[in-house]
């Protein structure tokens, strides 16, 4: 049985009596099948209300869920022929950080993503999707490896933030970070950033300038998380629901605001519940935003980002 967030149980209650039902014979009667459809029939008239009311926590929660697809499902399901290229040339390879090339459609792409891990063992060596310094140069490699050979480059962002471990700090986090925004905003080749989960603090803004910004329709975006937010302000975690609606952090807040271009839909209960109709409209939208800045010239697309870059600056500032 698929695991339910909490305010998913009165999916799982029903869920429970379809089964129930239909392991009572082998051979169900028409009335038993009847009484089935009716449920399945029930079953998604009350997924389609919950989710049309769900909150900015509730959406962050559905970004963090368990089983929801990362980087490495979307690479398997999207590209062809993918090659993966590790390490950063300094005698490191960061683990959360898959990059390598791979085709979408008949189009080459470089590919930057962050991976969380599912089994803890994997979690723990990936450091739960969190990049080390040696991640950030990893990516930056690769990204001017993209250049060179004049290819687009996708990115996938899935993190809770930047590994905040002591040598992580040592070997300059903020630096590494900082060195990854200026050669984004720099780039002569298309940089698109697709948000699969939660996009959270410079973890993953290290990965997330570009030219077009794309976001799965439940995964999050923000400067910090909910709990942390609410510990800076309130002194309490227990702000966390408040914090996470002032902040503005699901895709629906965020396009009006103009901080991402697209909403890429997800299937019924999220990508983790419809993963194969999560990944075919991912491809499809990665492909129309790769092939749309493929044909731009060099001058006009660093221009462009640069005007978008700006743009959202003088929003924030507007802002203070």
């Amino acid at each position: 049985m698929r695991d339910y967030l909490d305010f998913e149980l009165p999916l799982k209650d029903i869920q429970v009596n379809i089964d129930e039902i239909s392991e009572q014979t082998d051979n169900l009667d028409k009335n038993l099948i009847e009484k089935i459809s009716k449920l399945q029939k029930k079953y998604h008239q009350t997924q389609k209300r919950i989710f049309r009311q769900l909150t900015p926590l509730q959406v962050l929660q559905l970004a963090r869920h368990p089983n929801r697809p990362h980087s490495s499902d979307y690479i398997k399901n999207i590209l062809t022929d993918f090659q993966p290229l590790h390490g950063d040339r300094t005698g490191s390879n960061c683990p959360t950080t898959i990059t390598g090339i791979g085709y979408l459609e008949q189009t080459p792409v470089i590919v930057v993503g962050q991976e969380k891990g599912f089994e803890l063992e994997e979690k723990i060596k990936n450091n739960f999707g969190m990049m080390s310094p040696n991640g950030y140069h990893k990516a930056k490699r690769i990204m001017q490896l993209a250049e060179k050979f004049n290819l687009p480059i996708i990115t996938l962002i899935d993190t809770p933030g930047a590994y905040p471990g002591i040598a992580a700090e040592e070997n300059n986090q903020s630096g590494a970070i900082a060195e990854n925004l200026r050669l984004m905003s720099e780039l002569k080749t298309p940089i698109i950033n697709c948000i699969i989960g939660e996009g959270c603090s410079g973890g993953a803004l290290g990965i997330g300038v570009g030219d077009h910004t794309l976001m799965l329709e439940y995964a999050s975006f923000s400067v910090i998380s909910p709990e942390g937010c609410a510990s800076i302000l309130w002194k309490t975690a227990d702000k966390k629901d408040l914090a996470a609606k002032e902040m503005k952090l699901r895709a629906t807040d965020l396009i009006k605001l103009n901080l991402i271009d697209d909403i890429i839909s997800e299937g019924a209960g999220g990508a983790h519940h419809s993963p194969k109709d999560t990944y075919k409209q991912v491809k499809q939208a990665l492909f129309n935003v790769v092939k749309y800045h493929s044909n731009i010239d060099v001058t006009t697309l660093q221009k462009n980002r640069f005007d978008r870059l700006m743009l959202h600056h003088l929003h924030d500032n507007a802002n203070d």
